[in-house]
């Protein structure tokens, strides 16, 4: 008896405009490493303090469950795109609230203003972040690119995952990731190449490369 094929994103997509149920809670949970890693990286590039992007990944979630019939896409590439606004929206909730803390309010920026800069962050590691497998052809051909590579980034061991995160999406010296994770700088560097060692382990087993 052959096992049932696994539907690709586009066919969940189709389930679940006709059923907002289990289809598209599956649907939405394919995203749940990428957004994740998103907000990650927006949280320590522009709001500089701690803060759980499982709750802000939490928040999109449910936002998206909730407003899915505002969703007009038909592809994977265009629903990745309405939950990263989401989640970008959200951010820059949080990140006006915080600023507004932080600084006297003439000098704080708009809000519209800080949703554009980290809409156009945003874009740009999910740019770094698609760059770490764009030899995936293959299977680009049914999965975004970087939603696949944050699936196989989440399967890394944790210091693995980190310096991948902090070098390679939000361009920190070797020095400075020395200092987010509390080792020498030539410590970090052999960590950096056995973490990408893994990583092309892991997307080899997927024939991403």
């Amino acid at each position: 008896m052959c096992a049932e094929a696994v539907p690709t994103p586009e066919q969940l997509l189709k389930r679940a405009r006709n059923d907002r149920g289990e289809d598209l809670g599956r649907l939405l949970d394919l995203y749940r490493n990428y957004l994740h890693l998103l907000a990650r990286t927006q949280i320590d590039l522009h709001l500089k303090r701690r803060l759980d992007p499982s709750d802000l990944v939490q928040e999109t979630m449910l936002e998206a469950y909730r407003d899915f019939g505002q969703f007009r896409g038909g592809t994977e590439a265009e629903l990745m795109a309405w939950l990263r606004r989401i989640l970008v929206h959200n951010l820059a909730r949080v990140s006006e609230k915080h600023h507004t803390k932080k600084r006297d309010a003439r000098r704080d920026v708009p809000l519209h203003r800080r949703l554009a800069d980290l809409e156009y962050s945003s874009q740009q590691v999910d740019a770094a972040l698609v760059s770490q497998a764009t030899s995936a052809a293959a299977r680009a051909q049914r999965r975004e690119q970087a939603a696949v590579l944050a699936d196989t980034l989440a399967r890394l061991k944790p210091e693995h995952r980190d310096v991948i995160v902090l070098r390679n999406l939000e361009g920190l010296s070797f020095e400075e990731v020395a200092r987010r994770l509390g080792r020498s700088a030539g410590a970090v560097r052999m960590l950096w190449l056995r973490a990408l060692d893994r990583l092309k382990q892991l997307l080899e087993q997927e024939d991403l490369i």
